[in-house]
């Protein structure tokens, strides 16, 4: 299966556009390698965080990154085929590429998140606009809950946590052949569940799977992709503007 994201960026057309305009943006896929169930890839989060970043891509004038493809997935290290990195690995592998584009000029990332899992994506962030460098996190959850209307998705967000309506919509646009039988009759609904950290999704599942499948749809999973793009402009804004305030008062 091949996941990964080839920009069209050569070295020259990164200098040429860092130098000509103010700000730059890159955009960094991260997602995961776990299970989604008996019908889902364990790539899913690595294949929806990359189908935003290309739409975002194709809409936006924003240097595309190749995906980090292993995330925090220890919820779900009760299942054969998860694959985990720790979660300070996973902040200083974001960071580490932060400060590698910004010596090519490029000084604003925005990462892509994948997977609800990864948690450290939000420190990363927070302590990134602390020191003054523009980073972003997307989609945020009211960027979710905003695609999540527009494309008719019936589950909510607390339902739909894993392998549910979202994702296998998203797949059933994006690759429908890695999606295979089974999701039309797989739905587990488990809203409680405040023990998550402490038990791990085992708890809550014995598929793997929390949300409904059952109601995914192609259209849904292009409507979710549109509505995202859409909400990326005002993240886009931000970073470019050149006023941008950030955190303890400082503005560069």
């Amino acid at each position: 299966m091949d996941v990964s994201l080839v920009p069209a960026d050569t070295t020259e057309d990164v200098r040429g556009r860092a130098a000509g305009v103010a700000r730059q943006v890159a955009v960094l896929p991260v997602g995961s390698f776990e299970q989604h169930g008996p019908y889902l890839p364990l790539a899913t989060d690595t294949l929806v965080a990359c189908a935003v970043a290309r739409r975002i891509a194709a809409a936006y004038p924003v240097h595309l990154l190749p995906p980090v493809t292993i995330g925090c997935s220890h919820e779900h290290a009760a299942w054969p085929g998860t694959v985990s990195i720790s979660a300070v690995t996973l902040h200083a592998v974001v960071r580490d590429i932060a400060e590698s584009l910004r010596r090519s000029g490029v000084d604003a990332l925005v990462v892509v998140n994948g997977h609800g899992g990864n948690y450290v994506l939000g420190n990363v962030v927070q302590e990134s606009s602390a020191r003054g460098e523009r980073m972003a996190l997307f989609p945020a959850v009211e960027d979710w809950e905003t695609a999540r209307e527009r494309a008719g998705v019936a589950t909510s967000l607390l339902t739909d946590m894993h392998a549910g309506e979202i994702e296998t919509s998203v797949l059933l646009h994006t690759h429908p052949e890695f999606v295979r039988p089974g999701y039309e009759a797989a739905d587990v609904i488990s809203d409680d569940r405040r023990h998550l950290l402490s038990l791990g999704m085992s708890a809550y599942t014995d598929s793997g799977v929390v949300g409904r499948p059952s109601l995914g749809s192609a259209e849904k999973g292009k409507e979710i992709l549109a509505s995202l793009t859409d909400s990326f402009g005002a993240y886009f804004s931000l970073l470019t503007s050149a006023d941008i305030p950030v955190q303890g008062g400082e503005r560069g």
